[in-house]
């Protein structure tokens, strides 16, 4: 070998020229498909080794029609929820020679769509789409492209599989457990009107009450954005309305949060004075002062299983999906209404 070689990247040319075969040998030899002596075999491996030859693995894999990559939609990359999920994703890839690249919609439809197609122009041999508010239809569309696993959504095809966890059941544990303890003026810090996520666990804070045989007031519902900051100012528009309540339900555990701010900044005592439960059961509500009592998702499994679900569509084969029931995890913010 040349010494001036070992200042430019050794070439699969350099190679068969070293091993005295032709290019094509080599490159058949490496994707396994060569039919050739041993002596040309040994003579190729040789030199792949002496010269520290790296064949190119996404031209390999082009060649293939595959790019060993997936294509992860996330709607906010700086948020816990979505974090615990990507941590899901990733141990489910260990082991499958699958890379991702993680792309972020920003809970806009048009952004999500355009990141889909992006990711389709890459070449990406699936997609997960992590909620999102593009219609089941355009989901469907780009699946006939690349198989696609949605969470947030109940679809299904030959190339695509939407699944979604029961939120309207998830809040009525959760306004149960608020009632069992004697709660009657439950106020609720929903979402946004348009998500849909929301909307199902406004039902479920309503169908707890109608159970109950507490009336619903809408002056107890107040909206968020779902962030710890608009929590916080949700609680304190809440409180100019003058309203009386002993207990509060907050849409997740990031809202949560910033309720439990406002009320430590108006030296109201959780639970001492209210009661707070969140939802999602993220890693960090376990370390609250006090500890939040929430609604558990499995947000890591989901991660897991849509990735197992995504490399069975891949693969060609038929999955069937099953997630964990959500599950109150009872803590101390909150307790008996007296």
């Amino acid at each position: 070998m040349e010494e001036n070689q070992i200042n430019r990247p050794v070439t699969l040319l350099d190679v068969a020229r070293e091993a005295g075969v032709s290019p094509s040998t080599v490159s058949r030899i490496l994707n396994g498909t060569a039919k050739v002596s041993q002596d040309k075999r040994k003579a190729v491996e040789t030199a792949i080794a002496e010269m520290h030859f790296e064949p190119n693995q996404l031209a390999q894999n082009l060649k293939k029609g595959c790019s060993m990559t997936i294509g992860i939609v996330v709607q906010d990359i700086s948020s816990p929820f979505f974090a615990e999920t990507l941590r899901g994703i990733d141990d489910g890839l260990k082991g499958s020679g699958y890379a991702s690249v993680i792309v972020s919609g920003h809970w806009n439809a048009q952004e999500e769509s355009d990141r889909v197609k992006l990711l389709l122009a890459r070449k990406v041999d699936g997609i997960i789409l992590l909620s999102g508010r593009i219609e089941d239809s355009a989901v469907l569309h780009f699946a006939r492209q690349r198989p696609i696993v949605a969470t947030g959504r109940s679809i299904r095809s030959d190339t695509a599989i939407g699944f979604k966890l029961d939120n309207e059941y998830g809040a009525l544990l959760a306004v149960r457990h608020l009632i069992d303890l004697g709660h009657r003026r439950i106020a609720f810090v929903a979402g946004p009107a348009d998500n849909a996520d929301s909307c199902e666990r406004l039902a479920g804070y309503k169908r707890a009450l109608l159970e109950a045989n507490l009336e619903f007031d809408p002056q107890l519902v107040v909206e968020s954005d779902l962030q710890e900051a608009s929590g916080l100012l949700a609680m304190n528009r809440l409180f100019e309305t003058k309203q009386q309540f002993s207990a509060v339900f907050a849409i997740n555990d990031q809202t949560a949060f910033g309720v439990r701010l406002s009320l430590y900044r108006k030296g109201i005592r959780v639970p001492d004075d209210i009661s707070l439960i969140g939802f999602d059961d993220l890693p960090s509500s376990s370390y609250t002062t006090p500890p939040l009592t929430t609604i558990r998702q499995p947000l890591y499994d989901t991660g897991l299983i849509a990735t197992t679900a995504l490399l069975g569509l891949i693969s060609g084969k038929k999955i069937d999906v099953t997630l964990p029931a959500l599950e109150l995890m009872v803590r101390e913010t909150t307790r008996l209404f007296r």
